[in-house]
């Protein structure tokens, strides 16, 4: 697995929008998931069929898991082939660790949108 960050285009040429309103979706998604049950970090994926699963970070006494591992493990759960793109609200850029766990799943370029709690792109990774 190789992960690139590159800030994408935008509709307006300018860096960091995206241009997909699919991935506005999951960003949006992300960003409501963390706000609603307050958490430190909210993500969504999209899966090679277009559906989305969105999560947030579990921080319980004998599990603690990422966004991003919740919500890929929801897709994998619902019968998910693959990932198209991932969205993540946090105020770090996902881990190594987070990346993998994308790279697990089949998908050629998927994209890793990394935002701050107000929705602006902070980064993007290609896994």
């Amino acid at each position: 697995m190789t992960a690139q960050a590159s800030p994408p285009p935008g509709p307006s040429g300018a860096p960091g929008e995206p241009s997909n309103p699919e991935d506005r979706k999951i960003i949006t998604l992300a960003r409501a998931a963390r706000a609603r049950t307050q958490a430190s970090q909210g993500a969504c994926v999209r899966d090679t069929d277009g559906r989305t699963y969105a999560g947030t970070t579990v921080q319980l006494e004998h599990l603690r898991l990422s966004a991003i591992a919740v919500a890929v493990a929801m897709a994998v759960s619902s019968g998910a082939a693959g990932l198209e793109a991932v969205a993540l609200s946090a105020d770090a850029s996902p881990s190594p660790d987070d990346l993998a766990v994308v790279g697990d799943l089949p998908g050629t370029g998927v994209l890793v949108w990394w935002t701050d709690a107000q929705g602006t792109v902070q980064s993007t990774i290609e896994v």
